[in-house]
């Protein structure tokens, strides 16, 4: 895709001739060609003796006041008078000019228009904002008075001119009657704004401004001719000349950056490895579409393009997939500016501050455009009605975001993206249809997808990775990095491996190096937390516990893969643990593969009993995952023959926990669910006790080579078993059902 629009043949439709464009332009015949409309309306209000209120950039305002005065002076209307809270020049060494401060001088000049008022008079307040700004807890002193000053004299009427990025209070803003805003500028006003000699720097002929209104459609008309008025410095322009129309887009595109927005340089393809399906949706739902949009030369169907297009869309997966990173490569695709914004940062505890911040970063972007505005950690404040705690700022930021993405101009490309670890966490409200209409799943990478991801980061750091050993590394990344809390590798994990690959190369001299697979190990071991310092005895027992899972896990025919056994964690709440493969029914399981996981889950306790001939204080949370998978089966699920097909509690599973809430049944029938579950458990129990005796054998050998080596994986327990496997076998590179490519 092209980064910069290019200056096509286009359809007289769409073509401006440029001998049609003015030739000369002031600012204040640029604001009354591009608000004209505008400008009738608020006339017919103001001379009707209505109040109205405009929302319009700062440097706008002033040149609005002129443009209504301009009309009244020339046919009779009402008179307008200024307050703009400047020290006045009869008087400028009063205490009261010298020392007041704006909002003081503005509330002084509104005493004084107001009660010496003509009745046919219109006050304008250019700084209106900043009369009412309040304070963290309520209205300030100032904006008390000046409500009961404006509400004491109902038959004045007044112009008011507030910032896009503030808000005034609801009893200031009632005191209008209407409303309106002057954000930007409309895409037909556009050939009205730019000059003959500025167009040729697009075309010989004839200028296309659809191309150039994508960059200026969020700027006032006054900041958008002091921008196009920079193009005179181009004076070196060649319309034949190859890369000269584009030069002039970056150009434009430096100027209207604001604040700390950012236009990213982040490729699509060669700078994000993997994620097939990722990319082809973000193409096909977006880009392309945008594509299509640039390359039309009919305006009724880039007006349908512009309908279709989603305002926003949701990523979300675990972190460190990239979400923020797929963002700003569309951003890069569009040549659009970002803006980050931590969910968390954005709320306050102080009354209307977080809504404040909200309008601040949208105001920001449209002046920007195109833009992309990225809420990392969406769900920080946008969570679904009814789960907000606290003050409930989160609900009057999501009304607040509504609002915003709602009074997007179609024309406008400003998109927004959130990122969140669950979509189903997020406000309703949020994903109804223009809105985040569209939701991708970044998940894990994948086995192709970390082989994409190392090749890149190794050719970005100049490391020559072998064919075996880049295997080596996707092999290695395929499990977790903490299984206890069931996270796996991300692309973040992959970044700081080769990361600290790359620092062995500096250490060694720097130059070309070729990785070995013993380098990786370094790496790998040095990210490792070091472990803790067990006795002889408690490293005994650990590698009992341990082996008395493995081996269930390995025979049981409804349980996932075991990839590696080790008994060297590196968690702090855990001395061991057995890791399994992504089981291929995540999302659904059967009363057998319930079972399994009840008979598995006391496997290190029944096993610690039949070796060492008592338990210890490490099978506690295996029994309460034992316990609470028995309870579900019989209250929530139906599975119980005695019990019958019904639920008996409500509660549900959070993460590995089962969440316990009281039941709403009779006591004795209490008891019998008690009874069922208990049932349940130690026919498991038994079970379990009767499988490590039949693999005795097995299992004494695991726990040797366990205090032995560690850490064994997958085919160092098919090596304990003589090859024998009880379940379906995993592809011969070891792969999980996760690492497999999903098929259309």
């Amino acid at each position: 895709m092209e980064r910069f629009a290019k200056e096509e043949t286009v359809s007289n439709e769409l073509a401006t001739r440029i001998d049609s464009l003015p030739t000369q332009l002031s600012y204040d015949e640029a604001v009354e060609a591009a608000y004209r409309e505008e400008l009738d309306w608020i006339e017919e209000k103001l001379r009707a003796r209505l109040s109205v209120l405009i929302e319009c950039d700062k440097q706008l305002s002033n040149y609005v006041y002129k443009a209504l005065r301009k009309r009244f002076k020339a046919s009779g209307g009402p008179r307008l008078r200024l307050l703009s809270g400047h020290p006045r020049a009869a008087d400028p060494d009063s205490p009261m000019q010298a020392n007041s401060t704006l909002t003081q001088r503005l509330l002084e000049e509104l005493r004084e228009a107001i009660y010496g008022a003509r009745a046919d008079g219109v006050l304008a307040i250019t700084h209106l904002d900043i009369l009412t700004t309040t304070t963290r807890s309520s209205l300030n002193v100032e904006t008390r008075e000046a409500a009961a000053i404006m509400y004491e004299n109902p038959d004045l009427v007044f112009l008011g001119f507030t910032d896009p990025g503030f808000e005034i209070p609801a009893v200031i803003e009632k005191v209008f009657t209407v409303k309106i805003d002057l954000i930007g500028i409309g895409r037909d006003k556009l050939p009205q704004l730019i000059l003959q000699r500025e167009a040729r720097k697009f075309g010989v002929e004839t200028f296309n401004p659809y191309n150039l209104y994508k960059y200026v459609s969020g700027l006032n008309a006054v900041r958008c001719r002091q921008i196009l008025n920079q193009l005179e410095s181009r004076v070196d322009f060649d319309p034949n000349t190859p890369g000269s129309v584009d030069a002039i887009y970056r150009d434009i595109r430096k100027l209207t950056l604001v604040g700390d927005l950012e236009v990213p340089r982040v490729n699509l393809e060669k700078d994000i490895g993997g994620y097939k399906k990722v990319k082809e949706k973000i193409k096909t739902e977006i880009l392309e579409l945008l594509l299509v949009k640039e390359s039309s030369s009919s305006s009724e169907e880039i007006r349908q393009i512009e309908e279709i297009v989603p305002k926003g869309m949701i990523f979300e997966g675990p972190p460190g997939t990239g979400k923020t990173f797929f963002a700003k490569a569309i951003a890069t695709a569009l040549n659009a500016t970002v803006s980050i914004v931590s969910g968390p940062e954005l709320k306050s505890k102080w009354v209307g501050e977080s809504e404040e911040n909200l309008r601040r970063v949208f105001a920001q972007a449209r002046k920007s455009a195109p833009a992309i505005i990225i809420f990392d950690e969406l769900d920080s404040f946008a969570s679904a009605r009814g789960t907000y705690t606290g003050s409930g700022v989160e609900h009057s930021m999501v009304n607040q975001m509504l609002t915003e993405m709602d009074g997007f101009r179609k024309e406008e490309l400003v998109f927004v993206v959130g990122t969140t670890n669950f979509a189903e966490s997020l406000d309703p409200a949020l994903l109804r249809p223009g809105r985040f209409e569209l939701v991708i799943n970044i998940p894990y990478p994948k086995k192709k997808d970390r082989e994409a991801i190392i090749n890149i980061y190794a050719k970005k750091f100049g490391l020559e990775i072998p064919e075996d050993v880049v295997k080596h590394l996707v092999q290695r990344t395929q499990g977790f990095v903490d299984a206890t809390r069931g996270i796996r590798y991300s692309g973040d994990h992959i970044y700081a491996i080769m990361r600290g690959l790359k620092r062995e190369n500096l250490r060694r001299g720097g130059g070309k190096m070729v990785v070995s697979k013993e380098d990786v190990e370094k790496v790998l071991g040095a990210r490792q937390k070091k472990q803790r310092s067990l006795s002889k005895s408690e490293r005994r027992t650990v590698a009992v516990h341990e082996a008395g899972h493995a081996i269930l896990a390995y025979v049981l025919p409804h349980c996932p893969t075991v990839e590696r056994v080790t008994i060297a964690s590196e968690e702090e709440d855990y001395l061991g643990y057995v890791m399994h493969a992504v089981s291929q029914n995540q999302h659904v399981r059967t009363r057998s593969e319930l079972l399994d996981s009840i008979c598995v889950a006391l496997g290190g306790r029944e096993a610690e009993n039949m070796i060492l001939g008592e338990v210890s204080s490490g099978c506690w949370n295996d029994l309460q995952q034992a316990t609470g998978v028995a309870s579900m089966m019989v209250e929530q699920l139906g599975m119980s023959d005695k019990m019958g097909v019904r639920t008996y509690r409500n509660d549900h599973a959070e993460g590995a926990q089962f969440v316990l809430k009281p039941r709403d049944i009779a006591e004795t029938t209490a008891a019998e669910v008690d009874v069922e579950i208990r049932d349940i458990v130690e026919e498991q129990r038994k079970r379990c006790i009767d499988t490590l005796h039949e693999y005795r054998a097995e299992y004494d050998s695991l726990v040797e080579v366990l205090l032995d080596k560690s850490t064994i994986g997958l085919d160092e327990m098919k090596g304990i078993f003589g090859g024998k496997v009880f379940k379906d076998d995993p592809p011969e590179d070891g792969k999980s059902k996760d690492d497999e490519e999903d098929e259309d």
